[in-house]
């Protein structure tokens, strides 16, 4: 089952405010999500944050490099020419070739045959799907093919 670090620590929060120990939280959290979703070492540095009176559940901001790499960009690149590489792509924008292909998987696109393409399907695919399986349904009734 997939939890969010999030809801796990308003779990333990719960049974923080009920008075429970940090590894018994623990060990029930992992009886309801599954092993390994919390540790003791985590329910045990989300209580001594509670003990502090830090009962802010969210992830605190983090130092490092901002992510300003401009979507718009990679799908200029992609419209323009739907046969263009990664590795093209990084090169031209001066970003990693990585970053290029999570910006393109998480906007929905897909290499299939040296073509990105959008993996939502259009609804004039849909239609086109619809109607080839009720015409293999219809030749089925006429001709059986077994």
């Amino acid at each position: 089952m997939d939890t969010s670090k999030e809801k796990i620590r308003y779990i333990l929060q719960f049974f923080f405010d009920q008075g429970e120990k940090a590894a018994k939280a623990a060990e029930k959290i992992n009886l309801v999500y599954g092993p390994d979703t919390v540790n003791d070492h985590v329910a045990q540095e989300c209580f001594a944050s509670f003990r502090t009176g830090s009962f802010d559940v969210q992830d605190a901001p983090r130092a490092g490099r901002p992510v300003v790499v401009n979507c718009d960009k990679i799908m200029e690149v992609v419209e323009t020419d739907r046969h263009v590489s990664t590795s093209l792509i990084a090169e031209e924008l001066k970003i990693s070739q990585k970053t290029v292909w999570n910006h393109l998987h998480n906007l929905g696109f897909k290499k299939k045959l040296d073509v990105w393409v959008p993996h939502e399907l259009t609804e004039k695919n849909l239609m086109d799907r619809i109607s080839i399986c009720e015409s293999l349904m219809n030749r089925n009734k006429i001709d059986p093919f077994l």
